[in-house]
């Protein structure tokens, strides 16, 4: 997405308080874009269009929607909402409320502000959607991160249908799938092992890596580099790409 490819249009970032949401909201505006962000946590500094809502409920998707459609009819819908708090210990660790705390974060939020937002891009026959996945959807990590995994599996599912039913009336709908990414989330997993571990920053780094099964590229991605990814996707140049999946994850899944 070049400067200015953007302009006059009306964005929209679930989940972009930090790392790929706010890499990607940012993205947008230097685009020439307005974009409506969407967050728990305020941002640091004034933004007008800045919207606090808790996606995970559904009072605060209807907050959220009500606040969207006040400004205007979104051309561009992207989700980034999604973590896992789940403990170590595998499938016997996750308990009821686990579960719906995983799917409450990583699935129900697209679902539900899809619902309320795309009747309006689909009746003005134009708009593109990015929902951001993971590529544990193909290489799930059961020990702490099994139920996260199935609801991106989930919302990828998920994806690949909403993009077929929505394609005759001019929105496109695709998923990216990072890997891993270099957030604030990430910094606090790394501080975690080296603080449990008695190690350096880079063989905590270098041992999360190998749990992944190494990464070919030899580090995580960017936060900016995945938005680069979701600008294309949600640009003019795209206009013949819906039901894809991008994966951002520096050649850590093998398979083809």
């Amino acid at each position: 997405m070049s400067d200015n490819d953007f302009d006059g249009r009306l964005g929209v970032v679930a989940g972009a308080s930090k790392g790929v949401g706010l890499a990607t909201a940012q993205r947008l505006r230097d685009a020439g874009g307005r974009v409506i962000t969407v967050a728990r946590t305020p941002p640091g500094v004034a933004d007008p269009l800045f919207v606090q809502a808790d996606l995970s409920t559904t009072e605060g998707v209807a907050s959220a929607s009500a606040a969207v459609a006040a400004v205007g009819v979104p051309d561009v819908l992207v989700h980034v909402v999604g973590g896992s708090a789940a403990p170590a210990g595998g499938y016997a660790a996750l308990d009821e409320d686990l579960w719906a705390r995983e799917l409450a974060l990583n699935l129900y939020p697209a679902v539900r502000l899809d619902r309320a937002l795309l009747p309006a891009m689909v009746e003005r026959g134009s708009g593109a959607v990015v929902h951001v996945t993971s590529i544990q959807r193909r290489m799930p990590l059961y020990d702490s991160t099994l139920a996260y995994a199935a609801a991106k599996s989930a919302l990828a599912t998920y994806s690949k249908g909403l993009a077929n039913e929505v394609a005759p009336a001019g929105v496109r709908v695709n998923s990216v799938a990072p890997g891993f990414i270099r957030t604030d989330g990430a910094e606090h997993l790394l501080a975690r092992r080296m603080r449990e571990g008695g190690v350096t920053r880079k063989t905590a780094l270098d041992e999360l890596m190998q749990v992944l099964g190494g990464i070919p590229l030899g580090r995580p991605a960017e936060p900016e580099e995945v938005a680069e990814v979701i600008a294309f996707l949600v640009s003019d140049r795209a206009g013949a790409v819906t039901a894809a999946e991008y994966v951002v994850d520096g050649g850590t899944v093998r398979a083809v």
